[in-house]
């Protein structure tokens, strides 16, 4: 499969993910879903705090490899696309959408993200 999204590219994403995700409950209308709405301050301070500690060009403090990274954000994704069940939000329309249409970028972004390390001189 044909890989287009660089590293740094990624970075972008996910830094793009962060305040979207925390934004979501109130931009599709679920604040009153309050697991929902919890649960994307869980994922977008998850999704910053991976992106601040990889080992790439935009992290702060570069402990994790990318392919950590990458494994964490399908992890993120799986969880994402089946927490309506796991949580018990699935009847509510807005905030399931939501994070079926979340889930699925963010499973996408890892999927077609070149999983290349950064060189150790960077």
């Amino acid at each position: 499969m044909d890989q287009p999204i660089s590293r740094r590219q990624h970075g972008f994403a996910d830094y793009t993910y962060v305040p979207l995700v925390a934004a979501a409950p109130a931009l599709a209308g679920f604040t009153a879903e309050k697991t929902a709405a919890t649960l994307c301050y869980v994922l977008s301070s998850s999704v910053l705090a991976s992106s601040l500690f990889t080992r790439a060009e935009w992290g702060l403090v570069r402990v994790i490899p990318f392919k950590a990274h990458l494994a964490f954000d399908a992890l993120g994704a799986v969880t994402t696309l089946t927490a309506p069940w796991l949580f018990g939000f699935a009847k509510n329309r807005k905030a399931r959408n939501a994070f079926l249409v979340i889930g699925t970028i963010n499973l996408l972004a890892g999927l077609l993200t070149k999983p290349e390390e950064m060189p150790a001189q960077a």
